[in-house]
């Protein structure tokens, strides 16, 4: 039987073409994530989005895009 325990999630938002040190960002953090025994994390790749610029960023065939939206959800 599983035990009902509070636990806290964050959401990071950015672009599939950011980068730290040459390595995709969301790479680097959930290594970082991982070093510092964080409970889990998953990388989810978005269909469409728009952020400050509000160019719209989508995933078709007919307008493809190289940044696409990534959330990376961490749990704790």
């Amino acid at each position: 039987m599983k035990t009902e325990t509070e636990a806290v999630l964050l959401r990071i938002h950015i672009g599939e073409a950011d980068r730290y040190q040459g390595k995709p960002l969301y790479k680097k953090i959930v290594e970082i994530l991982r070093e510092n025994h964080i409970a889990g994390a998953t990388v989810l790749r978005g269909i469409l989005g728009f952020g400050k610029s509000s160019r719209i960023h989508a995933a078709s065939i007919l307008d493809l895009s190289e940044d696409l939206p990534i959330i990376v959800e961490v749990v704790e």
